[in-house]
């Protein structure tokens, strides 16, 4: 699976969030014109079962006047690959955009330094409480395991509404560094951060491909016998790469606009899972023991490609009697809270905020 290119504004958010991004095709594939939109529904099942659709789809009024307008934003649905170097740019150009626009809603200082050999980020928001200074939030950023989208986007908001510090692990990335080097980097940052902190004032949270780490972290925790953090954070994940969900086959990373392939049978992310059993228990921790694990918050939305991944994750937690909580937001794509100008991103982030500080004792 090659990445591909990441969309221009807030549209590279979405892009560098998730996985490598599925794509349209190359040279050749020529984008869809209106002429050639269907403007009727259809369905056909075929003898293996599977459905060939098309469905006109409106964006409902349950969303705000903002998210609207991003909704209707026009993405041509083909698109060529781009090299890995370019897809990095690109992200590393939104990151600072982003950062600088995340930092006039909340501000903060941020510090880059090295935990156990790891780069790190310290995030500390302006209006660091007190009595929250023996506390701490651990995010493994989203990017696609193979670029950093989220080190800033899920970090500001999160240290400021919370008035906690937060560390953003910078772990090695694919394909130069496939698993389980970023979980190894992320174990190794929480190993260090306990000679600080108590663990039950720790919450370790991520989104998209930081979100899978936080699954796949917490069952390596419970491998080696470490003391649990208070509670996880799954902002957009899944928990198996041996089987994709049917929101990836239903959705581009924008939703409904943009480059969508239909699924060709090729492991999933093939460059972060290298030669790893696609079941092993940490890769894919809806084959793992869950039982035990702390209370988890689980985010998703209607139109998000990693909904079903999200879904089924939650259940397996659920399944093993973890205290689970599952909010999913109407018509938005993946990883939307990325984005400052949605009132519904400063909802989720709220709604992360609150239940790591609940569970902080805040």
């Amino acid at each position: 699976m090659k990445p591909v290119a990441c969309l221009a504004a807030f549209a590279i958010a979405m892009g560098s969030a998730c996985l490598p991004a599925q794509s349209a095709g190359g040279k050749g594939v020529v984008a869809t014109q209106a002429a050639q939109a269907p403007d009727r529904d259809t369905s056909y099942i075929d003898a293996q079962g599977t459905a060939h659709v098309t469905r006109v789809v409106p964006i409902p009024k349950t969303v705000s006047a903002e998210a609207r307008r991003m909704l209707a934003e026009r993405v041509p649905d083909a698109a060529a690959p781009i090299s890995l170097a370019e897809r990095r740019s690109g992200t590393d150009a939104y990151t600072a955009r982003a950062r600088v626009q995340w930092s006039k809603i909340c501000p903060n200082e941020i510090v880059e330094t090295r935990m156990a050999g790891v780069p790190v980020r310290v995030v500390t928001p302006d209006n660091l409480a007190a009595a929250n200074r023996d506390k701490v939030l651990l995010n493994l950023h989203g990017g696609g395991f193979n670029s950093d989208s989220g080190s800033y986007t899920e970090t500001i908001p999160i240290a400021y509404y919370t008035r906690m510090k937060v560390v953003a692990a910078l772990y090695r990335l694919a394909p130069e560094h496939p698993f389980p080097a970023a979980v190894d980097d992320a174990v190794a940052v929480y190993k260090e951060l306990l000679k600080s902190y108590k663990p039950d004032h720790i919450v370790i949270y991520g989104t998209s491909a930081g979100a899978i780490m936080t699954g796949e972290v917490a069952v390596k925790l419970k491998q080696l016998g470490l003391p649990l953090p208070a509670a996880l954070g799954i902002f957009s994940g899944m928990g198996d790469f041996a089987r994709d969900g049917d929101s990836m086959a239903l959705f581009s990373l924008r939703g409904f606009s943009g480059p969508l392939a239909p699924p060709n049978g090729t492991p999933h992310d093939g460059f972060y899972v290298g030669g790893a059993d696609a079941r092993d228990p940490v890769l894919s921790p809806v084959y793992a023991d869950l039982h035990g694990l702390p209370p988890t918050l689980f985010i998703t939305s209607t139109r998000d490609l990693l909904l079903s991944g999200t879904a089924n994750l939650e259940r397996a937690f659920l399944g093993a009697g973890v205290d689970v909580r599952m909010v999913v937001f109407d018509a938005l794509p993946h990883a939307f809270w990325y984005n400052p100008a949605l009132p519904e991103s400063i909802e989720a982030n709220h709604i992360m905020a609150d239940f790591m500080m609940k569970h902080l004792g805040q």
